[in-house]
């Protein structure tokens, strides 16, 4: 049996990087959500209602950064990652983590380099109407810069740890997401999106649950888009979706 027979017939397992920030209502229900034998790494980014302590509570490995910046958290996250996958999910109850092994399969299963979630609103506000348009206007140049055709550029994600931090990944803010994106198209790496269910999140967003907070989010990604390509291979693929 060669070494990929092998690796599709074994159980697969990854790490979970959960970006965290006051999200001590959420994280029960989402650590409750955990593949079996998969690790979550909560990564508290400076968070004041007991976040951590909840986390530690549910088992999960809690890692602390004291850099605020989604980017910051996401990265601190795949560094203390030690599984050969890695998913990220945001834990505010909008993503549901028991999702993630059909992301990991088609890694796993050469299929794809980064398997994107796209997201597919469950009910009329969970997605917010401005943060719909600025995921759009993004995507729309993230085509022309990269010629990915991809719908989303949503937080729940799985690839292999490896290809993640060969990207090398700098941007420690709202870029973060879209930086991985581009830098993997850049590299070659085949990167796809499948539909997921977006639910109402718990509590209120940090980012998309303000106009202000959503200006600032595509202010950095738009500056990730304007850097100089490192390995203008344009290349990439669409992956099957039909949620609207």
């Amino acid at each position: 049996m060669n070494d990929s027979s092998a690796e599709l017939t074994a159980p697969v397992t990854a790490d979970i990087v959960l970006p965290c920030l006051d999200e001590a209502a959420a994280l029960p229900w989402v650590l409750g959500r955990i593949p079996d034998g998969w690790r979550a790494v909560v990564v508290d980014n400076g968070s004041t209602d007991g976040s951590a302590d909840i986390a530690r509570a549910w088992g999960a490995t809690v890692v602390h950064e004291a850099r605020r910046g989604f980017g910051a958290a996401c990265h601190a996250g795949l560094l203390a990652a030690t599984a050969p996958y890695v998913c990220f999910c945001d834990c505010d109850g909008s993503l549901d983590p028991a999702l993630l092994p059909g992301l990991v399969a088609r890694v796993a299963a050469g299929e794809s380099d980064l398997v994107l979630g796209r997201r597919c609103p469950e009910r009329f506000g969970a997605w917010p109407a401005h943060a719909r348009a600025g995921n759009f206007a993004l995507s729309r140049m993230l085509r022309t810069r990269t010629g990915l055709r991809l719908r989303d550029l949503g937080p729940m994600r799985a690839a292999r740890r490896e290809a993640l931090l060969a990207l090398d990944l700098t941007d420690r803010r709202s870029g973060y997401p879209l930086e991985m994106v581009v830098r993997a198209s850049d590299a070659g790496l085949r990167v796809t999106e499948t539909d997921v269910p977006y639910l109402a999140r718990t509590g209120r967003s940090k980012v998309t649950g303000t106009w202000r907070g959503t200006w600032h989010a595509v202010r950095d990604m738009r500056a990730v888009l304007r850097r100089p390509p490192g390995v203008p291979t344009g290349t990439g693929s669409v992956g099957a979706g039909t949620c609207r």
